[in-house]
């Protein structure tokens, strides 16, 4: 049987009914405990499943189903949705909110209700059909079915593969040095390197990275310490990223090199390192301190030439 997924018709509905809960715009509370929890069905996919992982080729059609369970004494009443997915700021994974405009998970993973009510110390099963367009483009896509109240809001995720040629990719833009000296003109500074990591493909990819500064030729150069890979990055995201190091030469032209290794899993769960990628920023570092001792070590020098030549011209004229 083919579930019918909710029309785009419906959808309006649906935020009228988040709206009237009070959720339009609304993220979960982490402080506080959900009321129910959500789990997969126990159907032809397995049971015990942490979440929805599908491969399906454009204008194909996967039916499953969620579990809703109310430990609580009285039922609840809570709406459904699909949503898209996005890396935070603290780069975790989350569900958009229900008035975002969803263009891939959000749109093809409907439940077959917009609503539904929880027997207290009961669970009910909400089938939901995923229907891709024939147009669907090849790749990865992340999104889930969200549970809402009026307080709170508890999801499941979806992650989807869209059978055709993947094509991982990651590129490091705008890559930047900024140095900090001191007052000693012998010692060395503090350098911070930041750029930003753009997954520039359409797979689900992190990296490894790796960060150094150097001065001319390739000398004097230092390495950051661990840097930790990057969050889960979706096909389109870009990541700021930054590493600080110590011990830098203020050697007038400081360059700071970046290389990520992107790590691509399959469909089986296997992580798999792919080509490295690399890329450079420099900056013109004036160690004034420097600078300012070899002019009053000049200054001193000329001076005394002057006084000896003073001195030279008084002991001839007398």
């Amino acid at each position: 049987m083919t579930l019918p997924p909710i029309s785009p018709r419906v959808r309006p509905a649906v935020l009228l009914l988040l709206a009237t809960l009070g959720l339009v715009g609304c993220f979960a509370r982490p402080a506080a405990a959900a009321e129910w929890t959500v789990k997969t069905a126990a159907n032809q996919f397995g049971d015990g499943r942490q979440d929805f992982r599908y491969t399906v080729n454009p204008g194909g059609t996967v039916e499953d189903g969620i579990v809703v369970e109310n430990p609580g004494t009285t039922p609840l009443h809570l709406a459904l949705y699909g949503a898209d997915a996005f890396t935070t700021a603290a780069g975790k994974l989350d569900l958009r909110a229900a008035d975002a405009k969803a263009t891939g998970v959000g749109v093809w993973a409907q439940p077959s209700q917009a609503d539904v009510t929880v027997p207290a110390n009961g669970s009910v099963e909400v089938p939901f059909a995923i229907t891709l367009p024939k147009d669907a483009k090849p790749g990865d896509y992340v999104g889930g079915i969200v549970t809402a109240d009026a307080d709170q809001r508890v999801p499941i995720q979806i992650r989807l593969r869209v059978g055709g040629a993947l094509k991982p990719s990651l590129a490091v833009e705008g890559v930047r040095v900024d140095y900090s000296g001191s007052a000693n003109p012998l010692a060395k500074g503090d350098a911070t390197v930041t750029y930003a990591i753009h997954n520039t493909g359409n797979t689900i990819l992190t990296a490894q990275q790796a960060v150094k500064v150097s001065g001319p030729f390739g000398r004097w150069a230092v390495r950051a310490p661990k840097v930790a890979d990057t969050p889960t990055l979706l096909p389109g995201e870009t990541w700021k990223a930054s590493a600080s190091l110590d011990d830098v030469a203020p050697a007038l032209r400081l360059t700071a090199s970046v290389t990520l290794v992107p790590l691509l899993t399959d469909a089986a769960g296997s992580t798999a390192p792919l080509a490295a990628i690399k890329a450079s920023g420099h900056a013109w570092i004036v160690p004034w301190a420097l600078l300012v001792a070899i002019l009053v070590l000049l200054g001193l020098v000329v001076a005394a030439l002057a006084y000896r030549r003073a001195g030279a011209s008084r002991a001839r004229v007398a």
